[in-house]
């Protein structure tokens, strides 16, 4: 491939590490997260085809010298072979794969694959506007569940379509009409099949989609071959530029259009062992995934690895985890979904759907998402790790619904409007975590089984009366003069009141919380539900203080401590993200780590509350 785009593609990766190198120091692992720089070794595999940008259709592909194409090397891999791609970009889509093969780079080559093609033919119109035709658009509608007559005062419907255009790269948002047009949008005209910029584009490369997806990987036949239920090893490779989404991996239900709803698999409540068998084992590792219209990939299988990868500027979801069972996801860089501002949509950078067990997510850097939820574990899901994770300016940062069981320990979350919600769930256990600027909300509502808007979701997780069990302990949670209301909040609503009084949990201990000084009077420190005997109107209450709330709630927060009006510095230095405590609270001590939780987090026996220990 040609000098300059290797020194550009080589350039970008060195600006990952960069980025990775600059703030992951400051947080639980110190990393290395995101795409690590790797010299891949051509591996030992049955048989190794070469492929290239400008590869042959026809050529073996058996050697450097005579590379093939990614579309043919596709069509002929079967189990234990490998395909080795020589760096450059391949402008590809809709391959199909059911073979559990290698595909890597040659060496330290850069392989991108990209689903757009460049646009060239323009015809310049009046108020600076430009118009090419284009064949391969992607117009979409909303999913059936959307609430237009809630939502589209709000979100414009063109938003739903899955084109995008990119001038030198950089995404443009889509308008509603030409007249609407600046520097950074575009608008099509579907019904023509026309294509608007508001720039001239001389002199600039204009890309426009192509291809709605990179990589299928149908769990049927496919090229004459039957699928043999293994899943891809993918390593150190781009995906970018897909409108809908880059990877596919499908389960017992083929993959859907846009426009049907792609994530009920299974239908309805399931066992563990009738989903997720499918395809199993997918690996994907050092992988970059950005720009994609909806999500950056499906993925249904058992023992799923995600590791070492950046997902970026996604839509509705990055990372979609699907009926899938011991899968984990580690030291990777998630940042930047719902770039369109959907409403409606239910954001998550990283979406754990519909009944997988034992999803562990583990030491990931979840960051600029100021309009997507961080990760969130939806509907039926059992027993979630979530340990040793950043997570930064999000919605919320760890979302836990309708769900049973979940262990949250050793996290750091930081400028989040939630750090963590707790929904309609029972059995989540947060232990020593710290909360900077980012209260915790652990409630409950009305939602059955019964006329959910949603069907059959509520079927898969606790119902109405089985929503207790949570443990918070442990936790430091510190806020400065800008965050109002309470750090703790246990909540539900008045329609439930003197129905279900059982407390969500009877072990709330040992926590920290520091109020910056200037954060005025009458600020609550917990809120709490349901006060025992209220009922009608509201059975909610707040307490200013823990000696109040350990007064009216026996038995929580013997050993918590509060510190209002704080002086001075908290953490050795927020500005570089590093939140250790820069000295010890008064009367804080080191406390017992329970055995299971030194395992997951590899920590001494004692630690102080919070993720973090004193700076020294």
């Amino acid at each position: 491939m040609p000098s300059v785009l290797v020194h550009t593609l080589r350039r970008c990766v060195g600006t990952l590490g960069l980025l990775a190198a600059s703030i992951a120091w400051a947080q639980p692992s110190g990393g290395p997260y995101g795409p690590v720089p790797q010299r891949y070794a051509v591996p030992k595999a049955a048989n190794v085809y070469f492929v290239a940008p400008d590869g042959k259709a026809d050529a073996a592909g058996k050697s450097l010298e005579q590379p093939t194409s990614i579309e043919a090397a596709i069509s002929r891999v079967v189990t234990g072979d490998a395909i080795v791609m020589r760096g450059g970009t391949y402008r590809t889509g809709g391959l199909q794969l059911n073979q559990g093969i290698t595909m890597q780079p040659y060496l330290d080559e850069v392989p991108v694959l990209k689903g757009t093609r460049v646009a060239t033919e323009w015809q310049m119109l009046p108020n600076n506007v430009w118009r090419t035709t284009w064949k391969t658009l992607f117009p979409a509608q909303p999913l059936g569940w959307w609430r237009a007559e809630r939502e589209g005062m709000v979100t414009p419907l063109h938003r739903f379509n899955n084109d995008m255009v990119f001038i030198d790269g950089e995404a443009l948002q889509s308008a509603g009409w030409a007249g609407e047009l600046n520097a950074k949008s575009y608008y099509i005209d579907y019904a023509k099949g026309h294509v608007y910029i508001g720039v001239n584009p001389s002199g600039k490369t204009v890309e426009i989609t192509a291809h709605d997806v990179a990589l299928h990987r149908p769990s049927r036949e496919v090229h004459g071959k039957a699928s043999d239920r293994k899943g891809p090893q993918i390593r150190g490779i781009t995906f970018t530029q897909y409108a809908y989404r880059a990877i596919d991996i499908e389960g017992k239900k083929p993959a859907t259009p846009v426009s049907e709803e792609p994530t009920d698999d299974p239908i309805g409540p399931s066992p563990e062992s009738a989903h997720g068998k499918e395809v199993v084992g997918t690996l994907l590792e050092n992988v970059t995934i950005s720009h994609c219209s909806r999500v950056a990939g499906y993925f249904r299988g058992d023992k799923l690895v995600i590791r070492n990868s950046l997902v970026s500027d996604t839509s509705t979801e990055g990372i979609y985890v699907i009926g899938s069972s011991d899968v984990l996801l580690e030291r990777n860089i998630i940042r930047r979904n719902n770039v369109e501002r959907l409403t409606g949509y239910y954001p998550s950078a990283v979406k754990i759907f519909n009944q997988s067990y034992r999803v562990t997510v583990r030491d990931n850097l979840v960051v600029e998402q100021p309009y997507s939820n961080g990760v969130w574990y939806d509907v039926g899901n059992i027993d979630g790790v979530f340990v040793n994770n950043y997570v930064e300016g999000t919605m919320a940062g760890l979302f836990f619904e309708i769900s049973k069981g979940i262990t949250v320990a050793g996290n750091v979350f930081v400028n989040n409007q939630q750090s963590l919600r707790i929904l309609n769930a029972a059995g989540a256990r947060i232990q020593h975590n710290t909360f900077v600027n980012s209260p915790v909300l652990i409630d409950r509502t009305e939602r059955s089984a019964q006329g959910d808007h949603f069907g059959w979701h509520p079927q898969t997780g606790p119902d109405v009366n089985e929503r207790v069990g949570h443990v918070f302990e442990n936790n430091l949670l510190v806020a400065d003069a800008n965050v109002k209301g309470p750090l703790l909040r246990f909540e539900q609503p008045p329609l439930i009141c003197g129905k279900v009084t059982a407390p969500m949990t009877t072990r709330v201990d040992g926590n920290v919380y520091i109020r910056a000084a200037g954060t005025g009077a009458g600020q609550p420190l917990v809120s709490w539900a349901p006060v025992p005997g209220a009922a009608g109107a509201t059975c909610q209450t707040t307490y200013a203080s823990l000696d109040d709330f350990r007064q009216a709630q026996p038995g929580l927060e013997a050993r918590g401590r509060s510190f209002a009006g704080h002086q001075g510095a908290v953490f050795s230095s927020p500005e570089l993200r590093r939140f250790e405590l820069s000295h010890v609270p008064d009367g804080v001590q080191p406390v017992p780590v329970p055995a299971d939780l030194r395992k997951l987090l590899g920590w001494p026996a004692t630690h102080l509350p919070g993720a973090l220990p004193a700076a020294r």
